[in-house]
């Protein structure tokens, strides 16, 4: 994996076994303590995202054929509206596009990085539990199981072809957002009683107001 295509991404692992906000930055302080500014620019971004009861976020995302300006913008405008609304990672059906393209960011100081046509190649048998949160689902925090690292195969805004492997938090993220180009939500990863509390804290998240 050591040719000008290849990303490696598997030495990076500083959450392994703990709770995550999947799609919403580490670190980030609570809402109520952001300045006006961010807030703003975070709540408006939020308001684009497609919330459950969305039927394109059960849609399957159509692979990507054309990588042109168009795609490059598209890529360009997820990966703004992923650092405004303070996440880590998008995929195109949360904003209504069905394109199979995702963005990812889990270190702040890193670049976004854009898959398209995303594709798990290979999962470890090795399993880690944590929780997950997603910008579709305010107010939802649910404990979900995954592969502990994965191997992915992609292509980028150019069309060049990728190959990443990851684990820890940045191989949950790519598993959470593949997850919602197949119209899977992590509702779906969990118990019938998990579901049942989560549904309701985000009933309470939206009687509270949040976006």
């Amino acid at each position: 994996m050591a040719n000008e295509n290849t990303v490696q991404e598997a030495e990076e692992a500083p959450l392994e076994h703990a709770d995550v906000e999947v799609e919403l930055e580490q670190g980030a302080p609570p809402v109520e303590e952001l300045d006006p500014e961010t807030r703003a620019r975070r709540d408006a971004a939020l308001a684009r995202v497609r919330k459950l009861g969305d039927p394109v976020l059960r849609a399957s995302a159509v692979p990507v054929e054309r990588f042109d300006d168009v795609l490059g913008s598209e890529i360009d405008r997820m990966g703004e509206l992923m650092h405004d609304a303070l996440g880590v990672g998008l995929a195109a059906t949360q904003l209504g596009v069905l394109h199979r393209v995702l963005v990812y960011r889990v270190d702040p100081e890193e670049p976004v990085t854009a898959l398209v046509n995303p594709e798990l190649e290979w999962t470890s048998e090795e399993v880690e539990v944590a929780e997950e949160g997603c910008l579709s689902l305010p107010g939802v925090h649910v404990e979900v199981e995954r592969p502990a690292r994965v191997r992915v195969r992609a292509r980028d805004r150019a069309g060049d072809e990728l190959e990443i492997e990851a684990e820890g938090l940045r191989a949950r993220v790519i598993q959470h957002e593949i997850d919602h180009l197949d119209g899977i939500l992590i509702l779906d990863r969990i118990s019938r009683e998990a579901r049942k509390e989560a549904m309701r804290a985000m009933r309470e998240s939206r009687e509270a107001g949040e976006p």
